[in-house]
């Protein structure tokens, strides 16, 4: 039967919403091997490419692999295995078959959170890469990550330094180590968790399989934690599908002056929530979570004392986010409610609009659903809401008016 699963995870020219598609319209890939040219006509997105691939039937691939997994001691698994990621299993486009190296977590029980961003990072974008996937780590939750150079690599080294489980997904086979410089992170990774991909043993790393992995990391995310990425970064890719997929898209600000914030501070202006600590990351997952999400500020959750090298003075005095900034919106007023009318005045007609879609506290949802502005607006306008002191988030993806 699995023989089945790699012929069809393996056909060329046959996407994978036309996978997904074939697997809701039969019962398994044996079923699609034998089925009429006829039968197949009627799945929908079927292309006429993906129609030919189809009628191949030589088992002579799917051979090769299942023999190399067994000798690379790389583990399979299908889409309708119980162990398969549900998170995953629910987006349009999910790969039908897995290949995978380690130990795989029980992910759906875990609060996931996948940590992106560039690979010529800042030292600052280092340096809080790493926090955070320790934060994150320490703090209950599985980081998912890239295992690429830069912020990826950083954010599985300051997870995985918490002795615990992490998931590097690749763009090229399970056993194939790219970056090679990362041949210890990889090594890490296996032994305390799992190296995952889409693509059988022995793809190469080709530029095109990274975009189609980015949609894996936020797929099996509750959350995808933007550290620092310039205007045109794959960062930004997996950013719009996790929001296609409907994921939380955290950002950490940076300095509007280094080119290397340029995207990911554009992704605060569109709606993407502001986090300075990996507590305000686990803050969201609380009530989803109950019990498992210790969140702590110990040692742990502090950057590792193996720093990145020093590059240039003007990136090592790149401005962090002031503790003292943070306080003030933060912090509650005093005082009861404030008049609705007297806190109307002071905002604009769209930020009024979701101002009273809040009432006294609710779901983000259900703010969305109310103010009838599109989602995208509307989290932008809670940013604004928030920052100007009017509101403030509360476990759980709730909203409430300030005292």
């Amino acid at each position: 039967m699995l023989l089945y699963w790699l012929w069809l995870a393996n056909r060329p020219n046959v996407s994978d919403g036309v996978k997904c598609a074939l697997m809701r319209q039969f019962s398994d890939p044996q079923d699609v091997y034998f089925a009429s040219e006829e039968e197949l006509r009627q799945v929908p997105g079927m292309t006429r490419q993906a129609l030919e691939a189809l009628k191949g039937r030589d088992m002579e691939e799917a051979e090769k692999i299942l023999e190399d997994c067994a000798r690379l001691n790389i583990q399979v698994l299908t889409m309708k295995d119980d162990r398969y990621p549900q998170r995953l299993r629910g987006i349009y486009d999910a790969p039908v078959l897995l290949y995978y190296k380690g130990t795989l977590p029980e992910i759906d029980r875990l609060a996931s959170v996948g940590v992106v961003g560039t690979r010529k990072p800042s030292v600052y974008g280092l340096q809080m890469a790493q926090r955070m996937g320790a934060a994150l780590a320490s703090g209950g939750a599985l980081v998912v990550s890239g295992l690429a150079k830069g912020i990826d690599g950083a954010a599985m080294l300051g997870a995985l330094n918490q002795g615990v489980a992490a998931v590097g997904v690749l763009g090229c086979g399970a056993d194939v180590v790219y970056p090679k410089s990362n041949r210890e992170l990889f090594l890490q990774t296996e032994c305390q968790g799992c190296i995952l991909t889409e693509y059988a043993p022995g793809t190469p790393p080709h530029g095109w399989n990274f975009p189609r992995r980015n949609r894996i990391i936020s797929g099996l995310s509750c959350g995808v934690v933007v550290v620092e990425a310039p205007e045109k970064s794959g960062a930004l890719l997996t950013a719009r599908m996790a929001l296609d997929q409907g994921r939380d898209v955290f950002v950490i600000p940076g300095n509007v002056d280094m080119p290397g914030f340029v995207g990911s501070n554009r992704l605060l202006r569109d709606g993407a929530i502001a986090v300075s600590t990996g507590e305000d990351v686990l803050m969201e997952y609380e009530g989803l979570y109950p019990g498992k999400l210790p969140r702590t500020r110990g040692p742990k959750a502090e950057i590792p004392k193996s720093q990145p090298p020093k590059t240039d003075r003007a990136e090592e005095k790149a401005p962090v986010p002031k503790k003292s900034d943070d306080k003030t919106i933060d912090k509650a007023l005093s005082g009861p409610y404030s008049d609705l009318k007297e806190t109307a005045g002071s905002l604009s007609p769209e930020e009024q609009q979701v101002y009273s879609a809040i009432g006294e506290e609710c779901l983000v949802d259900q703010v969305i659903a109310s103010a009838g502005l599109g989602a995208g607006k509307v989290l932008s306008i809670l940013t604004m809401l928030e920052l100007k002191g009017k509101i403030c988030r509360l476990p759980g993806k709730r909203v409430a008016r300030k005292r």
